[in-house]
């Protein structure tokens, strides 16, 4: 992995991240003094937070090998940190929606479904188990193989579930189609990005 080149990179920037995460849904959810509106103002904070910092990572490497900059190389640099920082920001998420529960069954209830748990359920499964094995020993324990279709499969699944849980919206809500924007733009670069080096698509993995 390439040396950290700035003070905010590695993990300083997860931590920073992290704790700005936390601190900015405690803020959220005090605006409504923890009640129930609070909470699912921070599930709906977390989801966009989350899309960013995906996309941030998702395209890293796209980015880097289609355009290289100062900026590129940072974000290709701090993948690794920028994907911790979105199952942290998920993991806020998952709170928040355990609240959510506890706190209004019924309207929990009424805002899931059976679907809902089960494609989830597999979702943080997948941000799961690529957090446990962003790590260099970790990673050496699964082996290079196994590590690049791990998270393949997983980004490009949490990409599509993304999709659908922000599209699912729009119908209802015009303005959620804005949020398909970075979903659509990282999938295209990482699809120019593979078409334009075909040898490099093994690093487009990641």
């Amino acid at each position: 992995m390439p040396q950290r080149q700035s003070w905010f990179e590695g993990w300083r920037l997860l931590a920073a991240l992290a704790l700005s995460l936390i601190a900015l849904s405690l803020w959220i959810a005090s605006m409504r003094q923890f009640e129930i509106d609070g909470v699912r103002m921070v599930i709906r904070f977390t989801a966009r937070s989350s899309l960013i910092l995906f996309c941030l990572a998702f395209g890293a490497a796209s980015l880097a090998r289609l355009w290289p900059n100062g900026w590129t190389r940072w974000q290709c640099r701090n993948r690794r940190y920028l994907g911790l920082s979105f199952a942290a920001s998920h993991a806020i998420h998952a709170v928040a929606i355990v609240a959510f529960a506890k706190m209004d069954p019924a309207g929990f209830a009424e805002a899931t479904s059976a679907a809902s748990y089960i494609f989830g359920g597999i979702g943080y499964a997948f941000i799961i188990a690529m957090s446990t094995t962003s790590f260099d020993r970790t990673a050496a324990l699964i082996g290079p193989r196994a590590w690049r279709a791990l998270h393949l499969a997983g980004g490009y699944y949490l990409w599509f579930q993304f999709m659908v849980s922000f599209g699912k919206r729009v119908p209802a809500m015009p303005l959620y189609a804005a949020f398909l924007i970075p979903l659509l733009a990282v999938m295209a670069l990482r699809l120019i990005a593979m078409a334009a080096h075909p040898r490099g698509r093994t690093a487009e993995a990641s």
